[in-house]
């Protein structure tokens, strides 16, 4: 039987069962996976509380990022025997060559399997990678789409139907861009008919869809700006 519980809205599929809580699911799993991304506000999200709160004897996994956990904790909730075993294969620091010391409060508990950050690495999944990845370069080619990048904000724009060409822009981070990028679409008469922007450090990406025709003179334009950084035109239906 498998229970999940996500912040966002998930549909179950198959005989998966949604919890309405994470302490709802804590309760009742004998094993917890944790399957969660990098980004910041995941730091620290499973610590006493969320240990305390699992079944007594429950197993504990976690393959998705090293700085969620609070390992100091599940070492205790070990040795107390709240926590039957553990697999852990992400560490808040890991050694980044051959050679490099590893240091965790985990080493030596018998009932503990510690693994190199390797648990993506079966053949299956590699595959299922290469797929995955292959994927979405295929989106950011055809629809601009960033979903899931690591070094680009996430966006994904849904198209309207009546746009004749998509714009992806990628800027620095400073105030009024934004404002120059749509002043110069309209001195040029391109109509926009939906737009998303999202910023990642000093880096902002825009994605825009115009309705009309787009001029040379208006890209070209673009390409002036100070804090141009990429640009690039999809005419609707090709590549």
């Amino acid at each position: 039987r498998v229970m999940f519980y996500d912040s966002a809205e998930k549909l179950a599929l198959g005989n998966a069962r949604r919890m309405g809580t994470l302490g709802a699911l804590l309760a009742e799993a004998d094993i917890v996976t944790l399957h969660v991304d990098g980004r910041p506000r995941n730091a620290g999200m499973f610590g006493s509380r969320e240990f305390a709160a699992m079944k007594h004897g429950a197993c504990f996994l976690n393959l998705s990022r090293g700085f969620v956990v609070d390992y100091a904790e599940l070492r205790e909730r070990v040795l107390s025997g709240a926590i039957s075993g553990a697999a852990v294969d992400v560490f808040p620091q890991e050694p980044k060559r051959n050679g490099d010391a590893f240091e965790s409060e985990l080493r030596g508990l018998a009932n503990v399997i510690l693994t190199p950050h390797v648990g993506g690495s079966t053949l299956e999944a590699q595959e299922d990678i290469g797929s995955f990845v292959s994927g979405k370069l295929g989106n950011y080619l055809t629809d601009g789409s960033t979903d899931l990048s690591v070094n680009l904000p996430q966006l994904t724009l849904q198209p309207g139907g009546s746009e004749q060409y998509r714009v992806t822009f990628v800027h620095r981070n400073t105030p009024g861009v934004l404002a120059l990028l749509n002043q110069t679409f309209a001195e040029h008469g391109a109509n926009i008919e939906g737009q998303i922007l999202g910023t990642h450090g000093e880096i902002a990406y825009v994605i825009t869809d115009i309705g009309s025709e787009l001029p040379p003179e208006a890209t070209a334009a673009l390409w002036e700006l100070q804090d141009t950084i990429r640009l690039r035109v999809i005419a609707r239906g090709t590549t």
